[in-house]
């Protein structure tokens, strides 16, 4: 019997003319928000302190900004690098151009940017890639450009 096994791209597959679409999307909860924040020793009112951030311009707590990154970025694991990542290799640009609150829901896409074989590294390449996270409304709340080693086709 053949046997299937879900895995990212491998260098080869990565298309630089389209946009990937990943999915589920990813509703943020409360516990979620409070749990990334306290493990990563974060103190920020905005993220932990109701009555603080009733004052803000927002009038609510935030969901932490890594944690939106984090999940952008997860969101894409299992259509583009579950397997044939190498390495992350660092990110040239993030932005989080509107605020996510508990109870949105996070959507990602991610567009290949460029693509090169490795010259140190044979049997793998560099792709850059564009993830874009859009809310439940259609709202850009996150846009981190990456850059990954992965491997090529065995």
């Amino acid at each position: 019997m053949k046997r299937i096994e879900q895995r990212g791209l491998y260098f080869e597959e990565f298309d630089t003319d389209a946009v990937y679409a990943h999915s589920p999307g990813r509703t943020v909860t409360e516990a979620d928000n409070v749990l990334f924040t306290t493990l990563t020793m974060n103190p920020q009112a905005l993220h932990l302190d109701a009555a603080a951030s009733q004052q803000t311009e927002f009038g609510e707590r935030l969901v932490n900004s890594m944690f939106t990154l984090s999940t952008l970025v997860g969101l894409s694991v299992a259509q583009l690098t579950q397997g044939t990542i190498v390495a992350n290799l660092g990110f040239s640009s993030v932005t989080f151009p509107a605020p996510v609150r508990v109870g949105d829901t996070l959507y990602g896409e991610t567009r290949i940017l460029a693509k090169r074989l490795s010259i140190s590294r044979p049997g793998q390449g560099v792709i850059e890639m564009e993830h874009t996270a859009r809310n439940e409304r259609g709202e850009v709340v996150a846009v981190a450009v990456r850059t990954t080693l992965v491997r090529c086709r065995p």
